[in-house]
């Protein structure tokens, strides 16, 4: 565990002012998330004060309509964007780099189905699909997981496929097959390491979009009405009549807009230094 902590310093240095800047907002946010019950003073979930109070005195940003403390809705809320965003990304990653292994490696009537089948997700309007299928499985975190997985699969599966098209020609690779391993072998010990780091950037990429995704879901109403997320506040502001003639926008709309586009940005810096360091063409 020290030795991955000192390595993922080293690669940080490596990285350019924004991209710093991102890992440090990420770091943040994922100890706000950790830290929620203990840094958070009111609880998330029940009224702690009067309604839509502005930010200062026992409530730093202030209440929503219920009384309930707008601070500790956020931290709670980070809980929800990284698993969403992870989760997603992860299980996406996994299911595509499998898909993309196997397409690109076997080829003939395997890689045709396989790429129509992308062919046809991509062309798909994701938003729409997402609108009924999230309506259909109905409001849980794990469904949302499940339903935007299964538009962010394409992704790591066109780039992973492509990859292996070129991997499956080098010599050391045709020695193994020579010997007798099967692509089960070739897939955990050739195979992955050498696409991990590609996949790792879009893992980050489709972080940033799940939590995009989710947030608009929320702001739909089609959300976890349980999760207090960034998107289910910024639901439950603008439903309130009357909220761009108050100035109950400024605390109750602004904060978790703020934290959802701060977040969303410091993953696109990441990402942008991670896409540099896997292809060093890009830092030139």
């Amino acid at each position: 565990m020290p030795e991955l902590l000192v390595k993922i310093v080293e690669r940080v240095k490596e990285f350019s002012l924004p991209g710093k800047a991102g890992f440090v907002v990420i770091l943040v946010v994922l100890l706000v998330a950790i830290l929620a019950p203990y840094i958070s003073i009111h609880p998330h979930n029940i009224s702690s004060g009067p309604p839509l109070v502005p930010p200062g005195g026992g409530h730093p940003l202030g209440t929503d309509e219920l009384g309930v403390d707008l601070w500790a809705q956020i931290c709670y809320g980070a809980r929800v964007s990284l698993l969403v965003g992870f989760g997603t990304a992860l299980l996406a990653a996994l299911g595509g780099s499998l898909i993309g292994i196997v397409s690109g490696y076997l080829g003939g009537w395997p890689d045709k189905v396989f790429m129509r089948l992308i062919d046809i997700m991509i062309i798909l309007p994701d938003l729409p699909v997402m609108i009924v299928l999230a309506a259909f499985f109905g409001p849980s975190l794990l469904n949302i997981i499940l339903v935007l997985a299964l538009f962010s699969w394409v992704f790591p599966a066109r780039i992973v496929r492509s990859q292996i098209l070129m991997l499956k020609e080098r010599s050391y690779i045709k020695s193994a097959e020579t010997y007798g391993a099967g692509v089960w072998y070739l897939m955990w010990k050739h195979f992955l390491p050498e696409v991990f780091p590609l996949v790792a950037v879009n893992m980050i990429r489709l972080s940033g979009r799940a939590i995009v995704a989710e947030a608009g879901l929320s702001f739909l109403g089609l959300g976890d009405p349980t999760s207090k997320s960034w998107g289910l506040i910024i639901h439950h502001a603008t439903n309130f009549k009357g909220i761009y003639y108050t100035d109950f926008w400024k605390w109750w709309l602004l904060y978790p807009w703020l934290a959802l586009i701060i977040m969303v940005i410091s993953l696109a810096f990441i990402s942008r230094e991670l896409e540099r360091m896997v292809d060093p063409r890009m830092g030139r």
